[in-house]
């Protein structure tokens, strides 16, 4: 192998990492050290969580019982895949789950040649279809909408293809405490980042 084969196959590979089923595949943005992206308090107490997610001010507030133990960004769907509100539970569960829906094209060197690919797209002969892996998933529909690891590319506005993407440093944190009925309400309104509520 080349040493530009075995790089491209390295660089491949970084972006396969960094992508999800509901975005355009491209290189992750550099980080913003400036932005805080989530605040997360939860004590593990023997209430139950619950999830909030305003799609205005893309900002998801978690409880537990009655006490706010956390917020964080999220990015919703965009123009033409919007996110619908409504009230919602997590039905399934799974540390990686390959998309259905949505994934790339690449060649068999591993360059990408179409970043936005579905299942349905033709596929030059030579190159593969690659489902789009996500991570941390948490379903709330039927029709395959769910919380996910993903880039959150302008914090405050919606960049999915409908899913909801979760910081991928926090959703870990979450995930471990969220279980299949954990009710997830979405709504359209404008909430500010909470306050967390200590535990008494």
């Amino acid at each position: 192998m080349t040493s530009a084969s075995l790089l491209s196959r390295v660089a491949f590979a970084s972006l396969a990492l960094s992508t999800c089923s509901c975005s355009l595949f491209k290189p992750s943005p550099p980080p913003q050290a400036s932005r805080v992206m989530y605040d997360w308090e939860d004590d593990g107490g023997p209430e139950d969580m619950s999830v909030e997610i305003d799609l205005s001010s893309q900002v998801a507030t978690y409880r537990r019982g009655e006490r706010t133990v956390g917020w964080s960004y999220v990015s919703s769907g965009k123009e033409g895949h919007s996110t619908k509100p409504g009230n919602y539970k997590i039905t399934e569960k799974m540390e990686l789950k390959h998309s259905d829906r949505y994934g790339w094209i690449a060649d068999a060197a591993g360059n990408v040649t179409n970043g936005d690919a579905k299942p349905t797209t033709p596929v030059p002969e030579g190159q593969f279809y690659h489902p789009a892996p996500m991570h941390y998933w948490m379903r709330i529909t039927s029709y395959g909408v769910g919380l996910h690891a993903g880039e959150i590319p302008k914090p405050g506005e919606a960049a999915s293809h409908g899913c909801i993407r979760l910081p991928r440093d926090f959703v870990p944190k979450l995930y471990e405490q969220v279980k299949v009925g954990t009710p997830v309400k979405v709504i359209r309104g404008n909430t500010p980042k909470p306050t967390l509520t200590p535990a008494a």
